[in-house]
């Protein structure tokens, strides 16, 4: 064995507890990563802690290196940023990217990581699964010149969407969101920001709405703001939440469309020329934009992180995406 490490478990739901992790030796082609920080994906991962998982979607919503099922035993998430110590020459010593759940150290194959950029914080990096997943979505919405967007919840991937859309030449990208400390974040980010209670359709309606809000009124509202026959693009996952609708007004005269867009796979308007691992790197590359910096909203080391949970899950902490930090573990886990 080439040592131990600490992991993140969730027990059982609304309870989480740090376990002791044997590691094997890397094998041919892996690498062995010891981790920097990680990143609390809030929305996805207060879920998952609750038990909000439903049976239909065990499968899809695993993680690339989950160990255990849901609702629990599960090790769980996929926002680390470490630096490899042992494998390839040309990657030890690098700062790397991994879709790993919150560990100490891990053992995966090379091609599981991707190059962190030299003058990209780590504590930005942990961004990247996010970045991505807005990446994925202006690929399936293709957002064009000009366009009117409005992007429904202000959580870390529709802060990162709206970032993004905010860079094509001449859109007028608006955050809409309930809380108004959001204004703050949306200010940092070069947006637009207006409260849902406020929030009119402008004439002729916006040509896009993204709605990251993960809620009926929410998704209900994005429907309203839309000029007919345009799209809402939906990036919330619902768990086991009821998702309720009025769909007896413009919905059907207006032409109105509703489509998901999900990160599992790459959209299909780019999927036969990148892969994910294209498609990561691109995220990587963007988060050189120290406007990102307005998403990282807290930090606390690596064993305060299943009392972080439960604040996280109960609303008690709020953030966007919260940091966890290792750097206490880096003598703590031999090599």
């Amino acid at each position: 064995m080439s040592g131990t490490a600490r992991a993140f478990w969730l027990v059982e739901p609304l309870r989480g507890e740090i376990r002791p992790e044997e590691l094997r030796d890397p094998g041919p082609g892996e690498i062995r990563v010891r981790t920097v920080c990680s990143g609390v994906s809030r929305g996805t991962e207060s879920l998952v802690f609750r038990g909000g998982v439903p049976p239909s979607q065990y499968a899809a919503m695993r993680a690339p290196f989950q160990t255990g099922d849901f609702p629990g035993p599960v090790k769980y998430g996929y926002l680390a940023v470490g630096v490899v110590e042992e494998g390839p020459a040309a990657l030890v010593g690098r700062t790397v990217f991994c879709l790993h759940p919150h560990q100490t150290r891990f053992v995966v194959p090379a091609d599981a990581v991707v190059p962190v950029p030299d003058d990209l914080p780590p504590e930005r990096a942990v961004l990247a699964g996010t970045v991505e997943t807005a990446v994925n979505a202006l690929w399936d919405a293709a957002p064009r010149v000009g366009d009117r967007v409005a992007v429904m919840g202000a959580g870390m991937v529709g802060c990162s969407v709206a970032r993004l859309v905010a860079q094509v030449p001449g859109t007028h990208a608006v955050l809409v969101d309930v809380d108004p400390s959001r204004r703050a974040v949306a200010d940092r980010l070069g947006v637009d920001f207006v409260l849902a209670a406020e929030a009119v359709r402008p004439d002729g309606g916006f040509d896009l709405v993204v709605h990251c809000s993960a809620t009926s009124p929410g998704l209900q509202l994005s429907l309203d703001l839309l000029g007919p026959e345009a799209t809402v693009l939906e990036l919330s996952w619902y768990g086991d939440t009821q998702v309720q609708l009025a769909l007896g007004g413009a919905f059907h005269s207006d032409r109105l469309a509703i489509r998901a867009s999900q990160v599992g796979v790459v959209a299909a308007a780019r999927r036969s020329r990148r892969s994910t691992s294209d498609r990561l790197a691109l995220a990587l590359e963007l988060l050189r934009d120290p406007a990102f910096d307005a998403l990282v909203t807290g930090r606390s080391p690596f064993d305060e992180l299943p009392a972080v949970m439960s604040r996280l899950a109960d609303g008690s902490l709020p953030a966007l995406c919260h940091v966890i930090d290792y750097e206490e573990d880096a003598d703590r886990c031999s090599a």
